[in-house]
């Protein structure tokens, strides 16, 4: 049972939002649950669920707590946005040279029903990024072949459909995991420095978790999606992780992966990973890994 280590590892995904125009082919993601939908592009991560409620303050009170909004939280609305809202950021130090900027909005939506919209950032939000899809959610515009199937057979990895079988399952966008045969999740970049900046705080986040240690850090060589490449290669240690997580993993160390390259006509964040009780190709990898990436020896 390994599904909890995306909660962990691969559920954060972390990047600036470029200024130029999205392509929905290939960079935005999306998957649509019974009660929330999630969002990926260019590696910025979001969410929207509605809540039959009225705007009104008595209705929005008991989302807040549903959002450990506070009463003393700073609460605004956004005179540009086209809808009655709310506006709350709330910030979180992940270490001293990176924050956590979650920003909510709570939405009247066309069904006068009460939408949230979150955005997660580790940089100074984009406004403009955040009204954009503010108004096409809300205006319900984003074209359906963005929405991922939630049963998985093949999945698109970066424009190469990539057949898995039916033992494998998303836990976030662009978040896939095989059990015992590995995990990984990617976004679509439209520069590199956005791509290695996603892959850098993401290990930033792991290794300051509480109760892990990384046993070892290098630099490896590798083959991704086709090209010669450096893969950032880092054990962690979960053995002294008290949480269920660990617990539920049955293993006692993560092997991950991190690369960042040009992958066709974007440019790729990947992360993968394996515990030490997974099967292991006789090419020191597990199978999840190989459909994209080689080790060169």
């Amino acid at each position: 049972m390994k599904k909890t280590i995306s909660l962990l590892l691969i559920f954060i995904s972390v990047l600036a939002y470029s200024q130029e125009n999205d392509d929905f082919s290939q960079r935005l993601k999306a998957i649509n649950t019974q009660s929330v939908t999630y969002y990926n592009v260019d590696g910025v991560d979001f969410s929207s669920q509605t809540y039959n409620y009225d705007f009104s303050e008595k209705s929005l009170k008991k989302i807040y707590k549903k959002f450990n909004i506070k009463d003393t939280d700073l609460k605004t609305k956004d005179e540009s946005l086209p809808f009655n809202n709310l506006h709350v950021v709330k910030k979180q130090n992940i270490t001293d040279n990176l924050t956590q900027n979650n920003s909510y909005y709570f939405i009247e939506d066309n069904s006068k029903t009460i939408t949230i919209i979150w955005f997660g950032y580790y940089h100074k939000p984009s406004e403009d990024f955040e009204k954009e899809y503010i108004t096409r959610i809300i205006n319900n515009t984003i074209p359906k072949n963005v929405f991922e199937s939630m049963k998985i057979d093949s999945i698109d990895f970066a424009g190469r459909k990539i057949k898995l079988g039916n033992n494998c399952y998303w836990t976030n966008v662009n978040t896939v995991q095989c059990p015992y045969n590995g995990e990984m999740n990617w976004s679509v970049h439209k520069n590199i420095e956005s791509a290695k900046t996603a892959i850098e705080n993401q290990f930033i986040i792991t290794k300051n978790r509480g109760g892990i240690k990384v046993i070892s850090e290098e630099q490896t060589a590798v083959i991704f999606e086709g090209t010669e490449t450096t893969a950032k290669k880092v054990v962690f240690d979960f053995t002294g992780m008290k949480s269920l997580l660990a617990g539920m993993s049955g293993g006692k160390t993560l092997t991950v992966y991190y690369v960042a390259e040009k992958v066709r006509d974007n440019y790729v964040s990947c992360v993968m990973s394996f515990w030490n009780n997974d099967n292991i190709t006789k090419d020191g990898l597990a199978p999840l890994l190989e459909e994209v990436m080689q080790l060169k020896i």
